[in-house]
């Protein structure tokens, strides 16, 4: 993805300006048609201080196996001016071009793709193999810039899936289904789940072009989706395979896969922070890692992807038997173990945001912790207090088991 910056007129801008070191030597020949064309039609570059100007990014992707290349124009309009003469241009190239669009951006964001794109010449896509299943690949679809150590990280996600054909599987921020189709040659069904309706579009389309017909694609937020399937439809994975963006999961989809009791959860992350905070509430509800993979997917970067295996604990490793008389506990000694103070800090370091002290006062009272007499109660009969959102009872949870509570 390649931001373009105004020259000025009568400034020469050479091969070098243009080169990427890491990408293929077609990106810099059509970089500088683009640019030539934007020179001689006079289309202005985006500028991002006044909100002015046409040509914002050139997004450009080309195939590893197949060597199709797909230019998608990031503007800042409606229409592109000139599009015939630059696909004239590109064509003369012949680079092998199968996909030339622009996508209209016109808001005052640093998101860079607009929500849909139009074709000015060529397909909708471009098309890519991993493995041995085919892949169309749009301009708004998630792919992999690496594609080399993206086989090897699939290859291993797979591998540590342990599947043996009888198998439910959840693929979860799935994408345009890279992964998903890997999954489905060795499990017995495979649903699959992406907020992205262009990339679930996709993902349809490179199941049907591959014949794997034993996956299903659903569009929405995974801790949407995965809840309804699960309480609604009566659908239980028996290995989960998630791979969500840079801020990790969100808690009530770790909740869902929780309650679920998958024999299996295989992460991949891209952020090690985000994965260490989500391991944490997983391996504090039932589950070990068994496997930790780094990816050094950029090169010469501080980024890394990672890919975790974990399993679910015995009933021997998770539970102990044993015999307590009951009138010897102390209920309240539970309560000592944390303070309000220090349950409110953990949630806002692990979770981002603040619960009140009626919050955790109520998560007590579920749990069967005995509150000081008087404490947080209504005062009458009749009056209400809200209930604690489940988002914020799920992190007091996890406080409280962090500190021994429950």
């Amino acid at each position: 993805m390649i931001p373009l910056v105004r020259a000025d007129d009568g400034e020469t801008v050479t091969s070098e300006d243009m080169t990427c070191r890491i990408g293929k030597e077609v990106n810099t020949l059509i970089l500088k048609t683009i640019l030539n064309w934007m020179q001689k039609y006079r289309i202005s570059a985006y500028q991002e201080e006044t909100h002015e100007g046409i040509v914002r990014h050139v997004l450009i992707r080309c195939g590893y196996h197949t060597d199709e290349v797909l230019v998608c124009l990031v503007i800042n309009a409606k229409k592109l001016p000139y599009s015939e003469v630059l696909a004239d241009m590109l064509d003369d190239l012949k680079c092998g071009i199968v996909s030339l669009s622009f996508s209209a951006n016109t808001k005052r964001t640093n998101v860079i793709l607009g929500d849909n794109y139009h074709v000015i010449r060529g397909e909708k896509y471009m098309t890519d193999r991993i493995g041995r299943n085919l892949f169309q690949i749009s301009p708004l679809s998630f792919y992999q810039v690496n594609p080399q150590q993206t086989e090897r990280l699939y290859q291993k996600a797979v591998e540590l899936a342990q599947l043996t054909g009888k198998e439910t599987v959840f693929d979860l921020y799935c994408g345009i289904g890279t992964l998903s189709l890997a999954l489905a040659e060795k499990a017995e069904q495979v649903y699959g789940v992406e907020i992205v309706p262009q990339a679930i579009e996709d993902a349809r389309h490179n199941a049907a072009l591959n014949g794997i017909r034993n996956v299903s694609f659903y569009v929405g937020k995974a801790e949407e989706v995965v809840p309804q399937l699960y309480s609604a439809s009566g659908i239980r994975a028996d290995v989960v395979v998630v791979d969500p963006p840079r801020k990790g999961c969100d808690a009530a989809l770790l909740e869902t896969m929780i309650s679920m009791h998958p024999e299996r959860i295989v992460y991949v992350s891209s952020n090690p922070s985000t994965l260490a905070r989500d391991l944490k509430v997983l391996c504090g509800s039932g589950f070990q890692v068994e496997s930790v993979q780094p990816y050094d997917q950029f090169p010469m970067t501080t980024h890394v992807e990672t890919v975790c295996l974990l399993s679910k604990l015995s009933e021997a490793k998770n539970h102990i038997s044993v015999k307590v008389d009951m009138d010897e506990i102390n209920v309240t000694a539970a309560e000592s173990k944390a303070t309000y103070d220090e349950i409110r800090e953990w949630v806002q370091d692990n979770y981002g945001f603040h619960v009140t002290n009626l919050n955790i006062a109520q998560v007590k009272r579920k749990h069967g912790i005995i509150e000081r007499e008087n404490y947080n109660k209504p005062k009458t009969d009749e009056s209400r207090q809200p209930g604690c959102p489940e988002e914020k009872s799920i992190a007091i949870e996890e406080a409280m088991r962090h500190f021994q509570m429950i």
